[in-house]
C-alpha cells in the first residue's frame, strides 16, 4: 500500500466521526491528513511560566518517553485540509509550526495543551483560532524519502521565519524505524482565555527516532535546529534541551468546537 493510499483511506475513515462528534454535541470545524516531525524540549521554567495564564503550569512526564519536556516544536504538513461539512477547504494545503505547551489547571486538575506561538506560510491563517499566529515571510519546506535493500532514509527540511525575527527550522536526516499507532482526543486551551478550548481528536503512526529516556534505537543520522528572535527569544536561550526526536509519517486530526 503506497502512503497516499493509506492516507486517503485513514482521513476516508476519519470522516466517520463526524456523525459520532454530532451525536456527542460537538461541532466539527475541519479534518486534515498530515505529516510531522516534533521536537520535545525542555526549556526555561521562568521564561515559559510568563506565557501561560495565572493559574495554569506545564505538565511535565516524570517518566516515557516525554520525559522532562515542557515544550513541543511540531512542523507540520497540511496535505489535505477538509471542513467541518465534509468539502475540501477553501485552501486545502498548509506549512506550519508551533509551540504547544502539556497543561494544567492548578485549581481544577484540568489537563490538555496550550499553543502559545507559531509560524504560518499563509497570512490569512493569522492570528489564527488562538491568537498565537505569525505570518512567516520566509516558509521553505522539502522531504524526501528513498528506499534501497529494505532500508528506508529521509531527509527533511523546514524553515520559517518572520520579518521580526522570530524563527524556527529543523534539519534532519535519519532511517525510518518502525512506527507505532496510536490517537488521543485532547483539549486545547486558549490561553487568552482558559474558559475556551477546542477538542483534537487524532488517529496517527509515530517513530520516535532518539529519545535518551527510552532509548530506542537511535535513527538520527545528522540533526541541527534554529530557533528565537522576538516573541520567542527568552525560551530558546541556550540553555534548553532537546528531550525527544519525534516523526508522525501520517497524523489524521479532527478539530471539533464543545
Amino acid at each position: 500500500m503506497t502512503v497516499k493510499t493509506a492516507l486517503t483511506r485513514a482521513l476516508l475513515a476519519a470522516t466517520v466521526s463526524l456523525a459520532a462528534a454530532a451525536a456527542s454535541a460537538q461541532t466539527v470545524l475541519e479534518q486534515a491528513a498530515e505529516h510531522r516531525f516534533q521536537l520535545d524540549f525542555h526549556v526555561n521554567d521562568e521564561a515559559l511560566a510568563k506565557m501561560l495564564p495565572v493559574g495554569w503550569e506545564p505538565l511535565i512526564a516524570a517518566q516515557g518517553p516525554a520525559k522532562d519536556a515542557n515544550l513541543r516544536m511540531i512542523f507540520i504538513d497540511r496535505m489535505a485540509i477538509i471542513g467541518g461539512d465534509g468539502k475540501p477547504a477553501a485552501r486545502p494545503t498548509a506549512r506550519l509550526v508551533y509551540l504547544a505547551v502539556p497543561v494544567k489547571e492548578l485549581a481544577t486538575g484540568a489537563t490538555g495543551q496550550m499553543i502559545i506561538h507559531g509560524l504560518t506560510e499563509n497570512a490569512a491563517d493569522v492570528p489564527g483560532d488562538f491568537g498565537v499566529y505569525q505570518h512567516a515571510s520566509t516558509a521553505k519546506m522539502s522531504r524526501t524519502i528513498s528506499a534501497s535493500g529494505g532500508v528506508v532514509t529521509g531527509s527533511e527540511d523546514w524553515e520559517f521565519a518572520t520579518a521580526s525575527r522570530e524563527r524556527m527550522e529543523v534539519h534532519v536526516e535519519y532511517e525510518r524505524g518502525p512506527a507505532s499507532k496510536g490517537g488521543a482526543e485532547v483539549k486545547f486551551f486558549d490561553r487568552r482565555n482558559p474558559a475556551k478550548y477546542q477538542i483534537f481528536k487524532t488517529d496517527q503512526a509515530i517513530d520516535i527516532m532518539r529519545n535518551p529516556t527510552t532509548t530506542p534505537p537511535d535513527h538520527i543520522r545528522k540533526f541541527s535546529y534554529k530557533a528565537g528572535g522576538g516573541r520567542i527569544r527568552t525560551l530558546f536561550d541556550g540553555t534548553e534541551k532537546v528531550v525527544s526526536w519525534d516523526s508522525f509519517p501520517w497524523y489524521i486530526r479532527t478539530v471539533s468546537a464543545p
